[in-house]
């Protein structure tokens, strides 16, 4: 397990993407447009787009996606029980494996909600109100 998943984004994950975008642009910038483009309101909003994003980073078992994705999902507005809930759909569809990386996306969620006040003041719907 890695020690805190919001350092590990920013300390590591980050820099090392931004040195990747720089020795390799065009693919790089493409893959940005992909995900700007991709990840975009649409006829689903972003955060559901997050959402299923987290439960393909566990179920492949990505822990840099994990990471990305927790906290992405977090920015756009996704509540802690959203993700535990999708946490949940990836445990059922990848098994044994996804319940260990469940258990990783768990802690970054932890470890983005300590690190950062903004994450921890999203507002929450009332109990039994769900998002479309």
């Amino acid at each position: 397990m890695l020690e805190n998943y919001a350092t590990y984004r920013k300390k590591e994950l980050l820099p090392r993407v931004g040195r990747l975008g720089r020795e390799l642009e065009g693919p790089m910038a493409d893959f940005g447009k992909l995900h700007r483009t991709t990840m975009a309101e649409g006829a689903l909003p972003t955060q559901t787009k997050e959402l299923i994003a987290l439960g393909i980073a566990v179920a492949s078992r990505c822990q840099g996606c994990i990471a990305f994705h927790v906290h992405d999902a977090r920015k756009a507005g996704a509540s802690r029980e959203q993700i535990v809930e999708t946490l949940g759909v990836a445990l059922l569809m990848g098994g044994g494996p996804a319940m260990v990386y469940a258990s990783e996306a768990l802690q970054a969620l932890d470890d983005f909600e300590k690190g950062c006040a903004r994450f921890s003041a999203i507002p929450q719907p009332p109990e039994g109100v769900t998002h479309p």
